[in-house]
Order: structure tokens, then C-alpha cells, then sequence
């Protein structure tokens, strides 16, 4: 029988699309003693989970919880209990994870019009209003907000007025935003919406904060058909999550575990203020990379903060300057995909990773990779244009 040593991870610096670093306590949180899922000190910790992640999404939804299982299964979570076959959904797709909603509602049977554009831009309002003029009874509108392989932020305020008024629920990927610049799921009406833990949050992968507003919780439980997943239910994990505490599956504790410290360290710092925190390390990445003639290619006026879609120069071989980053100076960045494979890096400034000290060394290291490259690049003026 072979034998296997203990696998002792690198130490990285997490600049990539996710996920990113943590703080300490996070992962000590993780080695805490096991209790099992419905010990009552479980439960209170439970409770208080839900309170700050109605703190973090900025709503006052009941229905507010982990899923268990990463961000997708958060997607999957919102629209297999919202969508039943033959319903009409519009969804945005300006990237990946938009085409992956798309697929996911066809699998729910949905009959799916999608809104499309460039990769990199945003879904404007006048494009949805036009998709809704063609269908007659929308049971629910699906936007990526931040759109993690592009680097996109799609204002969702009037997108939502515009699926309102047309009598559809309104579905929001906050994945790469919540915690890195403004979600605001209440005044915004959202009525569902899901996220990840491993991006802003700043705790590893494996949960799903989900929220969903009274009037989509209505939809879900009076559905004419069951819901296409057993395990993501929510009239089973209500039970579970709510007052009545009926087992259903047995909760990652660890991972909860480590959420609740996460959120934690959220709410201490203060969302306004780590909003700020996220929107000033981009705008000194910004500069910096500029500097040295790597422009963000994400459209103008609505580049996300804690996901920058850097242009690789012509000539240059992108996964060789990725290589070399984590090789030399243990820094992921992450690559372009479909059609922007090749031509961006995706460097993240997420959560813990989000700081002036990590924009610093990033400028410097990809510097001296592209000088090895043979690109002639300034290291003192991209550091000089990053200074605040």
C-alpha cells in the first residue's frame, strides 16, 4: 500500500479570481472542536449568522442563509426554486457565469431569452427593456452584477425597476461584490440573490450566502411542480435554517465555523469603509498599470473594484508572465476566458487580499517578469503612479 506524506501547502499571495487570503482567525476558526449540527450551541451560531449576513446584503429578508456548497450552488439554489418548466426568464449574458445561468435555467425548463453583449461591458437598461417587450409574462429577470471573468460591474437598481414593472422577480449574482463594494439588496429589490464565500468574505470556498425577499420565498412555495433539486429545496432547508430545526443535511460546521469569523471581521471593519478599502487599492492598481501601458479593459466608468481585467501587451505570452509570478515571487494572478483567453490577466483585490501592500508587490513583480520577458517596463513609474 503506498504511503503519502502530509501535504503542506505553499504560502501564496491570492491574486486571482478567487479565492483570495484570510485572515488568521479565520483559518484557526476552521480547527475549532467539532459539534455535531443541531447542537444547541450550533444553532445559536447559526442564528448569528443569519443576522450578519442580513447586515453584510443589507436586507432584512427572514429567508437569509448559507447554502452548502460553493457559489454555483448558490446559482443553482435560486433558480431551480423560482423557475418551474415553461417559465419565461431573461438573463444577462456578458460573460461566464452569465452563460452559466443560462444553462442552469434550461435545465430547470425554463424557456430562456438572453440578454447579450460584449464581454467586458455592461448590461444596460435599454437592452432589458427591449427583452421584456418580447415576452408577455417574464416569471423572472437573472443579471450577473459582477461579472468575475470580465471585470464588469452592471448597476442593478434600474434593472430591477425595469423587471418590477414588467411583474418579474428580480435575480442577482453578487459573487465577486458583496463585501467589495456597495450590495444593497433591499433598496435595490432584489428578490433573490447569492453569493460566495471565498471572494470579498475572505473565507475559503464552500458556502453560499443566499438571500431571498418575501415575495420569491411566496413563489417557491406555492410552486405548481417540485423543485428540480431535493438537496437545494427551500422549503426543506427552511425547515432546517428556521425555528423548527429539522435535519435535512449535515452542515459543513467547520466551514460555518469560519463564516461566522469572516463576517465578523466584515462588520468590525464596517462596509462603507471596506467598500472604500477595495475602491482605492483598484484605482492604485489602476494607475500603476497604467503607467507601464496596461489600460483595464473592462468597460469605463463601471470596472469592478475587487477584479481587474489587465490587457496583456502584444507579444507577450501570458501564461509565461503567470508562471512566473507564482514561481518567483509566489503571486496567482488568473487567466482570461472564451474569447479574452489571452488577452487579459484577472488580478483580484479581494477582501484580506485588498491592500496597499499587495498592490505594491504585485506592480514590482509583474514588472521584473516583463522586463525577463523582454518588454522594457518601469518599475519606479507604475510604483510612483500607485502612491496614495
Amino acid at each position: 500500500m503506498q504511503t503519502f506524506a502530509a501535504f503542506h501547502p505553499p504560502p501564496r499571495l491570492l491574486m486571482g479570481p478567487g479565492p483570495s487570503n484570510v485572515a488568521p482567525s479565520v483559518l484557526e476558526a476552521l480547527s475549532r472542536p467539532l459539534v455535531g449540527h443541531l447542537d444547541p450551541t450550533f444553532v445559536k451560531m447559526m442564528e448569528e449568522i443569519k443576522t450578519m449576513l442580513r447586515q453584510v446584503f443589507l436586507t432584512k429578508n427572514e429567508m437569509t442563509f448559507p447554502v452548502s456548497g460553493t457559489g454555483s450552488a448558490g446559482m443553482e439554489f435560486c433558480l431551480v426554486n423560482l423557475i418551474e418548466p415553461g417559465d419565461d426568464v431573461i438573463i444577462g449574458v456578458n460573460g461566464v457565469f452569465g452563460t452559466r445561468m443560462v444553462e442552469v435555467a434550461g435545465r430547470c425548463g425554463a424557456n430562456v431569452l438572453k440578454v447579450e453583449t460584449a464581454w467586458g461591458r455592461i448590461i444596460e437598461p435599454q437592452q432589458l427593456a427591449d427583452a421584456l417587450e418580447k415576452v408577455s409574462r417574464p416569471k423572472l429577470v437573472a443579471i450577473v452584477h459582477a461579472e468575475t471573468s470580465t471585470g464588469a460591474l452592471t448597476p442593478a437598481e434600474e434593472l430591477s425597476d425595469l423587471a418590477h414593472n414588467a411583474g418579474a422577480l428580480f435575480l442577482l449574482d453578487t459573487v465577486t461584490s458583496l463585501g467589495g463594494c456597495p450590495v444593497r439588496i433591499d433598496d435595490w429589490q432584489v428578490d433573490a440573490v447569492y453569493s460566495g464565500t471565498q471572494k470579498c468574505l475572505s473565507c475559503p470556498p464552500g458556502l453560499a450566502p443566499v438571500s431571498l425577499s418575501p415575495r420569491a420565498l411566496e413563489v417557491a412555495t406555492k410552486r405548481k411542480s417540485k423543485v428540480q433539486s431535493w438537496y437545494l429545496d427551500v422549503n426543506l432547508l427552511a425547515a432546517y435554517w428556521g425555528q423548527d430545526r429539522v435535519y435535512h443535511h449535515t452542515a459543513p460546521v467547520s466551514m460555518n465555523y469560519s463564516l461566522h469569523e469572516a463576517l465578523r471581521l466584515v462588520l468590525n471593519e464596517g462596509l462603507e469603509h471596506r467598500w472604500r478599502r477595495h475602491q482605492q487599492n483598484h484605482l492604485a492598481l489602476k494607475a500603476g498599470l497604467e503607467a507601464i501601458g496596461l489600460p483595464i479593459t473592462s468597460q469605463e466608468g463601471h470596472q469592478l473594484w475587487p477584479l481587474n481585467a489587465v490587457a496583456v501587451p502584444d507579444g507577450i505570452d501570458e501564461a509565461a508572465v503567470r508562471k512566473g509570478l507564482l514561481s518567483d515571487f509566489n503571486i496567482e494572478i488568473g487567466a482570461g476566458l472564451g474569447p479574452l483567453k489571452g488577452k487579459i490577466w484577472r488580478v483580484g483585490l479581494m477582501g484580506e487580499t485588498s491592500s496597499k501592500t499587495n498592490v505594491k508587490a504585485f506592480l514590482a513583480a509583474l514588472a521584473h517578469v516583463l522586463n525577463d520577458s523582454g518588454r522594457k517596463t518601469n518599475v519606479e513609474a507604475a510604483l510612483e503612479a500607485a502612491a496614495w
